[in-house]
């Protein structure tokens, strides 16, 4: 298991335990964690699941595909750490990784 931070515009924090192999948005809605939407259920094609990886985080999470940052031209507030937490795959390198939601996804 990782333990992924999800952190709300406003700063609270939710400390979850997430099975590699999922992605990070499916960790985040299984535990009901505001802010993440998921309207697409995870198929890339939709932006509800936009997060910001913090700088320490962003080598160990990839790259962003094509789709991906197609998908993004239709988030709010994008940043060079934006990504889609469908497209962040959880693994054992990714225990502590920490996400924060965008104000536009409250």
């Amino acid at each position: 298991m990782a333990k992924i931070t999800y952190i709300e515009h406003d700063g609270t924090e939710h400390v979850i335990d997430v099975k590699p192999g999922l992605s990070v948005m499916e960790g985040a809605v299984k535990n009901n964690i505001p802010g993440i939407d998921a309207d697409c259920g995870g198929a890339c094609a939709c932006a509800t699941c936009h997060v910001y990886v913090d700088e320490a985080w962003l080598s160990k999470t990839g790259t962003r595909s094509a789709m991906e940052e197609s998908m993004l031209d239709f988030a709010e507030g994008v940043e060079e750490n934006s990504r889609l937490s469908c497209q962040i795959k959880v693994s054992d390198e990714l225990d502590g990784l920490v996400v924060r939601m965008p104000e536009s996804q409250h």
